[in-house]
């Protein structure tokens, strides 16, 4: 499979759960090459091939598998009867998923927005900071790692990359926006929402959720008051207790 890197990009480019099968290590006779590669798609689907047979169809078990638990497995397979063999021959592989990164979409380039990027920019999140101010981002300093967003909220359904690995912080200079934000986060597949604002504007949201979007559960599903109660009320403060939070819940604690 010789296009695999594109391939790969092309499912990165669609936020597409994958696999990438390698063939590692070959001791005696097998019906496979070093090295030789496939990809493997949640559905079962797959690109290239490992040499085919029943051994095939045992790695993509197993390929599927790494996907849905998001670990990268090893295997070493005799190829003998089992899999209607008799080369006798080792293979070792190694299956990697991907594209599986939790991604932190912060909507607000402000002082929390900047201290929560640097803050979190060590740590297992792929950070996309939005801002709709024009010009901003001239006006602060994020690391090369953070992809900076400009875009208008018009186009956000389609390039926001939501989904079961989807970690939305909202927080910014427009309560109109916020409430945008807010609203489309809950209409589409979000691990974690979260939005800064007082009992006020939770209230007030959660009525306009209920009443003027009929979303039945308004805004119960969002973090607000947003980030862990752990004191302080600087920006780099209150950007700790978010980052304590969102970790939170990605490890699962």
């Amino acid at each position: 499979m010789n296009n695999w890197l594109a391939l790969l990009q092309n499912f990165k480019t669609k936020n597409t759960p994958v696999a990438l099968v390698t063939v590692t290590h070959i001791l005696g006779s097998a019906p496979c090459r070093l090295g030789a590669k496939m990809i493997v798609v949640n559905q079962r689907e797959f690109y290239g091939t490992i040499g085919g047979g029943k051994l095939e169809f045992q790695v993509i078990d197993e390929a599927v598998t790494a996907i849905q638990e998001n670990k990268t497995k090893y295997f070493s397979y005799t190829l003998g009867p089992e899999f209607e063999q008799c080369c006798g021959g080792k293979v070792a592989l190694i299956i990697e998923p991907m594209n599986q990164s939790p991604q932190l979409h912060l909507f607000g380039a402000g002082h929390i927005g900047v201290a929560l990027c640097d803050i979190m920019k060590d740590t297992p999140f792929e950070i996309h900071l939005y801002d709709t101010r024009e010009n901003w981002q001239e006006t602060i300093v994020i690391d090369s790692t953070i992809e900076y967003h400009k875009e208008p909220f018009d186009l956000y359904k389609q390039t926001v990359g939501w989904g079961e690995h989807c970690y939305a912080v909202i927080m910014t200079h427009d309560h109109k926006l916020d409430f945008e934000i807010t609203a489309l986060a809950l209409a589409s597949q979000t691990k974690y929402i979260g939005l800064i604002g007082s009992k006020t504007k939770k209230n007030r949201f959660n009525a306009m959720l209920i009443k003027e979007l009929g979303m039945k559960e308004g805004i119960a599903p969002v973090h607000c008051p947003i980030g862990l109660n752990l004191g302080g009320n600087t920006p780099k403060e209150i950007a700790i207790s978010i980052a304590s939070e969102l970790l939170k819940t990605y490890y699962g604690k």
